[in-house]
This record gives C-alpha cells, structure tokens and sequence, in this order.
C-alpha cells in the first residue's frame, strides 16, 4: 500500500531549479499553488497568476514562507491582459524559464445539455487561453534566450472524455498543440510536454458531485484518486534539467485509469440525454 503522506514530500534535490524563473497560471489553489510552493522549495523564482485576485493574499502568504513570488491578476482568455502579465513578470524577474500552463475549468454534463455560451467558455478558458500565454511566453522570453520548458496540464483524454465533451475537446487541442510547438521550437532548445492528471482530490473536484468522485475512483486500478503533490512531482520533472531529452511527450497521472474501466456510466437508450 502506497503511503499518500510520502507523496506530499518534495523528492527533488535542492537547488534543482536554482536561479530559474516560473510562471504558473491558476497557481493561487490547487495543483497550481502546489506545484508553485515545491518549484520555490527547488531555488526557483515563481510568478502566479489567476482571475480572482482574492486568493492572492492567502496564496502568497503561503509563497512567502519558501521563497521569491509574485502573483499578478490575468484573464488568461484575453490576449491584451496576457500580454501585461507577461511583461510585468519580466520586468520584476528579467526572465521567464518555466512555464506551467495550468489554468482552467469546466463543469460535468452531458454533451446535449451544455450550451453555447457554456461550450464557449471552457474552450476560451482551456484552449484559446493556453495558447495566448504560451505564445507570449515564448515570444517575449523562450525563443530569444533560445531556452526554456513548458508544461501543460491537460486531462484524462486518451479514450474520450464522455460527461465532459467540452473540455475533453479543448484538452485534446491542447495535446496536439504540445506536440506541434514541440517540433516548431526544439531548435530553439525550448521543450513543450504535458502531465494529463486523472480523478485528482483538488479544490476542482470538490466542486464535483461526490457520487461522481466515487465512481470515478472506483474505476480506476489504484481505486483512489490521485493527489495534487503526485501532480506536481510530475510537472517539476518535466520542467527540470531531469528531462531535457523530452519533448512532445503526455505523461498520464491517473493510476492506470486511462488504459482500464469505463469513466462515465453510459445513458439508457430511454433518456439518452442524461444521467
């Protein structure tokens, strides 16, 4: 039996990432804030940005106490506030070495109920967003340094993601753009790769229906759900010297659920809408 607790340690050397920069977006909660407070453990500089500048006090606060961080509100759906997180980022840091796409959200539903304005959102949010950072990113610091890695977290969608069309669609644009920014920018010496975490106990899945939480993990071979320090080892670790032969590469975090059992219970032929 694993022990969970061993997970929450840092495994990394010390001064694995001395001297570097990171951006991390959605790093004020969850696996955002996680892998933020485990780069800064490594000798990082860590730049967080989010949508809800409220939780930068809190998140900070915790930053504060392992290292050098600065958290900027940005909406990463808009290119023009991109554009000024980035720059402001350079402006306090003169670099950006790491980048970890992690922002995002969505909400669970089957595919004939979601809406217009409810499919546009999560695709601006996972997809078009993604993109802008990480365009900006490159442009403005990666591909005139002529280094850099970037991380991008995506989800469990090697079989579809039925329950959550919208963002298994946004997702899998995500995976396809790591691999194609992998092959245009490897002569640059910056490395594209994404971590695809599983059913994760995080503050995103405590916003899901607990019966959902349930089935999920009873579907997947470990039969627990992962945790948000497994997610962001994995991150580091792709972002760190460790891995400077990968690119193009999607690391699945789910304890097999990607390779075994059902993810969402199929709809009676009756009520094919629901579930």
């Amino acid at each position: 039996m694993l022990d969970i607790d061993a997970s929450r340690r840092n495994p990394f050397a010390r001064h694995l990432l001395e001297g570097q920069v990171a951006v991390i977006t959605g790093g004020a909660s969850g696996i955002g804030l996680t892998t933020a407070v485990e780069m800064l453990q490594l000798g990082a500089k860590v730049a967080v940005c989010g949508r809800k500048p409220e939780r930068f006090p809190a998140a900070l606060a915790e930053l504060a106490k392992h290292g050098e961080a600065l958290a900027l509100p940005c909406d990463i759906r808009e290119p023009a506030a991109v554009e000024a997180f980035v720059a402001g980022v350079i402006e306090r840091f003169g670099r950006i070495d790491v980048l970890v796409n992690n922002a995002g959200g969505q909400f669970p539903s089957p595919a004939a109920a979601i809406s217009p304005k409810g499919w546009d959102a999560v695709v601006r949010n996972n997809l078009n967003g993604t993109f802008y950072m990480t365009r900006e990113v490159a442009t403005k610091a990666m591909l005139p340094a002529k280094r850099g890695a970037i991380v991008n977290v995506i989800a469990n969608i090697v079989r579809g993601f039925p329950g959550m069309a919208h963002t298994g669609a946004a997702r899998a644009g995500v995976e396809n753009l790591t691999r194609s920014l992998a092959i245009e920018w490897a002569s640059f010496d910056v490395r594209v790769n994404a971590v695809a975490p599983g059913l994760i106990r995080s503050s995103g899945t405590d916003q899901y229906p607990p019966e959902l939480v349930r089935a999920s993990m009873n579907r997947t071979p470990q039969k627990r759900a992962g945790t948000v320090e497994e997610v962001a080892h994995s991150i580091v670790y792709l972002a760190s010297p460790a891995a400077l032969f990968i690119t193009g590469a999607t690391l699945y975090i789910d304890g097999g659920a990607s390779l075994w059992g059902d993810s969402w219970p199929i709809p009676d032929r009756e009520d094919g809408v629901g579930w």
